[in-house]
């Protein structure tokens, strides 16, 4: 890519994908801008990165790629600032949760391609999953770039828009959940007489190797489940008391419940009135 690229909002998720750029060679850190409100956080991505990072949204959003990498709860505040600074012909891309395209595309320059995207936290260590759906004045190349700059730091999917709410409740807030569940084997551990180390170390290593089985078999998790139960064994004995404290309805609802303020958010945006 010859274009240069902006990031309004230099947070975690913004730094890991820029990170996954320079390692990849995509863009050169002399077309790598990041902006943010607090001058010591600018400072540590230009002598970490040597990209240009400025208190000033305006010079990031001026670039030929724009990545609006900051929180729904702020992002028509943003819009509002930068609006006029995003040139027509550039290309906006969207990783706030819950905010549909529309949203976006109204607050812009007429026809302006916008690529709505939600990535996941483990992208800050190259294990993100993320889903894209492009806007209505956006192009397949416009795609293909986002997707280039999201498999740098993960695997990414394209899908319809209207089922990225449903990827917000899952993989967008999914590590919340694998983070409870974690900490709760954890805790087990200790509580039938592991060390601490041991039992996160145990835990956390069992969840990255079954994750792996997942991917690499492709198999259907219940298979792979039984697998490991035999019958009047250890593992259907604890499954059976997952099964009786609704583990699976729990985890389900909590989907659901993600993907519905994931819409509620967008909706927030979408009636605020100017």
């Amino acid at each position: 890519m010859e274009r240069t690229i902006g990031f309004v909002g230099a947070g975690s998720m913004a730094e890991a994908m820029l990170r996954g750029l320079l390692r990849g060679n995509e863009f050169p850190a002399e077309r790598v801008f990041a902006s943010g409100p607090r001058e010591e956080r600018m400072r540590e991505l230009r002598e970490k990165y040597a990209i240009d990072a400025t208190t000033d949204n305006h010079r990031a959003a001026a670039c030929d790629i724009v990545v609006l990498s900051v929180k729904p709860q702020i992002m028509s505040r943003v819009l509002d600032d930068v609006a006029k600074t995003i040139r027509p012909d550039a290309l906006v891309i969207s990783i706030a949760a819950g905010i549909p395209v529309r949203a976006i595309q109204e607050r812009l320059a007429p026809g302006t391609r916008v690529v709505r995207a939600m990535p996941n936290t483990p992208a800050l260590v190259d294990a993100a999953a993320t889903a894209l759906a492009k806007g209505e004045h956006a192009s397949d190349a416009d795609l293909d770039d986002a997707k280039r700059i999201f498999d740098s730091v993960g695997i990414t999917v394209i899908l319809e828009e209207s089922q990225l709410d449903a990827v917000t409740g899952l993989s967008g807030s999914g590590p919340a959940y694998v983070f409870l569940i974690l900490e709760a084997l954890s805790d087990a551990g200790v509580k039938v007489g592991l060390s601490r180390r041991t039992s996160q170390l145990l835990a956390a290593q069992t969840l990255l190797g079954s994750a792996k089985m997942l991917l690499e078999t492709n198999e259907h998790p219940g298979k792979l489940k039984d697998m490991v139960t035999s019958p009047g064994g250890t593992a259907i004995t604890g499954l059976h008391t997952l099964e009786h404290g609704g583990v699976r309805t729990t985890l389900m609802n909590a989907v659901e419940a993600a993907t519905r303020r994931s819409r509620e958010l967008g909706e927030a945006l979408l009636s605020r009135k100017d």
